[in-house]
């Protein structure tokens, strides 16, 4: 026997999981049996973990933070988490995620500005 799903709202910006919705924030409803609930708490603790490290490597001055491997990092568990939320979500939720494109632009950032493509910043 399949186990039982059950409806969860996620807060990506607040990293919450929630078994009502809370109306001041931006919410995804998905169904969840207890697995996935772990997998899901697992995948939102680990993006907090990469937020807060890319937080850390923000001040480097030098440090191009599209190029960064903390930004990298972090990129790679938002897109994990977001294929997540499509996967277990309800209809509402894939027609937002589909409709913020946000795994098509973190998968393929669009750089065409000076300096992104291996040549020098600044031109002397």
């Amino acid at each position: 026997m399949k186990p039982l799903k059950k409806a969860y709202y996620v807060s990506v910006g607040h990293r919450v999981i929630r078994e009502a919705p809370h109306h001041h924030s931006a919410e995804f409803k998905v169904f969840l049996d207890d697995e996935d609930l772990v997998k899901l708490r697992d995948k939102l603790t680990e993006l907090s973990r990469e937020d807060d490290f890319t937080f850390q490597r923000a001040p480097i001055p030098y440090k191009s933070a599209d190029h960064d491997e903390a930004t990298e990092h972090f990129n790679k568990r938002l897109i994990e988490l977001y294929t997540l939320l499509y996967q277990f979500g309800d209809d509402q939720t894939r027609q937002t995620i589909i409709s913020l494109g946000v795994l098509g632009k973190l998968q393929n950032p669009d750089y065409h500005h000076p300096g992104y493509d291996g040549a020098a910043p600044f031109n002397s």
